[in-house]
């Protein structure tokens, strides 16, 4: 006679359980390895949501409402593509945006490429400065304070921190973006506008359409972005066998700052566009114009996240510039190195940490013409990167079996024609509007 303890269903019980705690091991390995893999998808795509970035998202809604909100589904969807090759490459190479452009096109080229790179990203820089000092401002709190404070704060955090360290405090700083979150469903929009906003898509044949159009898709897809994501993928040792982890980082990151960027277009619409507050030349006065509308919360809210926006980018785009630089010449480069180790990626690093820092507390610093020059620039540097990277990615020499497919290849090509053509349409309007 059978023992129960033996039975068949007791047996097909113990199975059972040992099954479903199997299943939960491998889930939580699987979130343990997402989590440690997490960092550069998420980081520079958050960075592109910087002072600027706050300013062109806040200008759309309160000129146009929600008439532009289509747009970002094609720029979702362009960016993951740019990313995703940027950090398949990173992956399958092991070497950096930069390192690959020296070795593949040549170092004139290289150096052409670099120079406009160092000095767009200088400008961005100081204009993330702007950007404290804003949201300082509107604490009531002098930015001869908040700004060297931020500079040395950012500094220290690179330069005597380590890669695990600075990534952990750059995913924290993304959840700043939150506020605007809370801003947007403190506005109060009508849900079924911004839906319509969503599914029809609306054109208009005018300057002013147009150039707010471009602008959009210039501040969601910049050059430092891929260069910085690449690298950091480099930097973290990932193989291919991470290869969907980080595709998934990418994605992951893509989206929640578009939304985020969404969420932006809302609550300006909402409250300034309908109150006919169309005009916005910065986030700042974006915060100070919600005001009147819903109150002193909404301004608190619009200046942390501005705050956080800054900081978040004023240590990516230095780090970008440090490690594109750094390659391109050859130099030793990482987050984990000392000054004596990496001299020149960390001297890169300081030196426009000081830059920034001191030139935006200069008195009446023309804030506008610069972000004027950082458009031109990236306008006419963000083709030539794009292109790189197609080139890049379809080399099989480099990337075997992880080079681009025929399909992916096309939709690359679309997304590259497309942003190449408005970044030089951007160019045009800029220049045109100068005169």
């Amino acid at each position: 006679m059978r023992s129960g303890k033996f039975s068949p269903r007791n047996l097909i019980k113990r199975i059972d359980r040992v099954r479903s705690r199997l299943i939960r091991r491998l889930s939580e390995k699987r979130l343990y390895v997402y989590l440690a893999i997490l960092g550069p998808g998420m980081i520079a795509a958050n960075a592109g949501n910087d002072a600027s970035g706050i300013a062109t998202y806040s200008s759309v809604g309160a000129g146009f409402g929600y008439n532009l909100l289509w747009s970002f589904i094609p720029m979702v969807i362009g960016l993951v593509i740019v990313q995703e090759m940027c950090a398949r490459m990173g992956v399958v190479t092991g070497q950096g945006l930069a390192d690959l452009i020296r070795e593949q096109f040549g170092v004139r080229w290289t150096a052409l490429v670099m120079l406009a790179l160092l000095i767009a990203n200088t400008c961005v820089v100081i204009s993330e400065f702007v950007g404290i000092a804003q949201a300082s401002q509107l604490f009531g709190v002098s930015m001869y304070l908040t700004v060297p404070a931020a500079a040395i704060f950012v500094w220290w955090l690179v330069v005597k921190g380590n890669q695990k360290r600075v990534e952990t405090v750059f995913l924290a700083m993304s959840l700043v973006f939150l506020c605007y979150v809370v801003s947007a469903f403190m506005s109060e929009p009508k849900w079924g506008e911004v839906a319509t906003g969503f599914i029809r898509p609306t054109f208009r044949l005018e300057g002013a359409y147009l150039f707010t159009l471009v602008a959009l898709i210039g501040t969601t897809i910049t050059p430092f972005m891929q260069v910085y994501v690449q690298s950091s993928v480099v930097e973290k040792g990932l193989d291919k066998d991470d290869l969907n982890v980080v595709r998934a980082d990418v994605i992951a990151g893509t989206i929640f700052a578009t939304l985020i960027a969404v969420f932006i277009v809302i609550s300006t619409a909402a409250t300034l566009n309908v109150n006919g507050v169309t005009e916005i030349d910065s986030a700042s006065t974006a915060a100070e114009a919600l005001v009147p509308v819903v109150g002193e919360y909404a301004k608190y809210l619009f200046a942390i996240g501005l705050f956080g926006a800054s900081m978040l980018a004023m240590g990516v785009l230095p780090l970008a510039t440090a490690y594109s630089m750094s390659e391109a010449l050859g130099f030793e480069k990482g987050l984990s190195r000392s000054f004596r180790e990496a001299p020149i990626f960390l001297g890169i690093f300081t030196a426009l940490i000081v830059i920034g820092g001191v030139v935006a507390l200069i008195p009446g610093i023309p804030h506008i013409p610069l972000l004027i020059l950082t458009q031109c620039i990236n306008g006419l540097l963000l083709p030539v990167i794009l292109v790189s990277i197609l080139k890049l990615a379809n080399n099989r020499e480099i990337m075997g079996d992880h080079a681009n497919t025929r399909a992916f290849n096309i939709a690359a090509w679309i997304v590259t024609i497309t942003v190449s053509a408005l970044s030089i349409l951007l160019l045009y309007f800029t220049v045109i509007d100068l005169f």
